[in-house]
């Protein structure tokens, strides 16, 4: 049976192949640069799939969501509210 990854544990494997994947594009491959861009908004989209989820299916406010992030809830709101109130 295998173990669970923990989040943390996710993240810091995620860390290491996005620096990873930056290296091999800094050798030399220019044209990669392009999917790297696309990485970075595949990310922004996950974090905010993640920040509807947790305020519509989890309840969290704006303060909680904006605390782990280091930001104020005003620009957690900003940043991800949309229409939202």
């Amino acid at each position: 049976m295998s173990r669970p990854v923990e989040n943390p544990d996710y993240a810091a494997f995620l860390k290491r192949i996005i620096r990873a994947y930056s290296k091999r594009i800094a050798g030399g491959d220019i044209e990669a640069l392009a999917d790297l861009a696309g990485v970075v908004a595949e990310l922004d989209h996950a974090i905010g799939q993640a920040v509807t989820q947790l305020r519509t299916q989890h309840g969290y406010s704006w303060a909680d969501i904006a605390r782990p992030l280091g930001i104020t809830r005003q620009a957690a709101h900003q940043r991800w509210g949309g229409g939202d109130s």
